[in-house]
């Protein structure tokens, strides 16, 4: 089987579509395929990319061209969906990734209730994010509004670790002013956003009200969003090969 083929195979397997990340986690395993390379992710990321028999969807979503007109609204957001919902699809996806790479960095990953029925790749939210009930790391009125909070990552002492908002639309100041009630906390604090947002972000982080959170809040757009899940993914498969051979 052709490296392409193998990719293909793994696509189809998934519903006609997949991240970058889980063609890096699936695509090796695939029998009777000879990579004969020391970098077969980034094969992998060569191959997504050629238009016979591939598109890319979004950041670090990609899909098999053969499967365009059978995709769902959720995946594959054509014009006809209604921008409302497109931007509903899009955050939903953003906040999955984030789930995903909070998981495999052996963190519990939440969204909060409201969010947990939303879609995510053929998924729901709260599928794929902790069963577990929110923790109660504090006074009420704190965790309250942690609970807000588009994903939190909690470490191995139930405690929050980093946070994050995504702000596709809405006003980066709300945001910022959540994560100025968490302020007491050891947490990291980040803003993912169209990379076009920007310089909104910062001149918003430059008010006096945030100077106390200020150096803990970083921004992060899509597409590099998109590779930290991907180089995730790379990470985790490569020490997973490693522990492997040492056994």
């Amino acid at each position: 089987m052709k490296q392409h083929e193998a990719v293909i195979k793994i696509m189809e397997q998934n519903g006609g579509f997949a991240t970058l990340g889980y063609l890096n986690q699936q695509v090796l395993k695939v029998p009777c395929v000879e990579w004969k390379t020391k970098t077969p992710f980034a094969s992998i990321r060569r191959i997504v990319q050629d238009k016979k028999f591939f598109f890319k969807i979004k950041p670090g979503l990609w899909a098999l061209l053969s499967y365009k007109n059978k995709l769902s609204p959720e995946i594959f957001t054509m014009d006809i969906v209604p921008k409302l919902k497109q931007e509903l699809f899009n955050h939903s996806y953003y906040q999955g990734l984030l789930v995903e790479i909070g998981k495999l960095k052996k963190y519990e990953a939440f969204v909060p209730n409201q969010d947990k029925n939303k879609k995510f790749l053929g998924k729901t939210l709260g599928e794929i994010s902790s069963p577990e009930n929110f923790y109660q790391f504090g006074y009420d009125h704190i965790v309250r509004k942690a609970k807000t909070v588009d994903v939190c990552w909690f470490n191995v002492r139930k405690m929050p670790s980093v946070l994050f908002e995504v702000e596709h639309s809405t006003d980066i100041q709300n945001s910022l002013l959540k994560f100025t009630e968490l302020q007491d906390y050891n947490v990291n604090f980040f803003i993912v956003a169209d990379k076009v947002r920007k310089n909104e972000y910062t001149s918003k982080l430059d008010l006096n009200v945030f100077m106390p959170i200020k150096t803990r809040v970083q921004f992060i757009n899509y597409d590099k969003l998109s590779e930290w899940h991907t180089k995730t993914f790379e990470i985790i498969n490569l020490e997973n090969n490693l522990i492997f051979s040492s056994a």
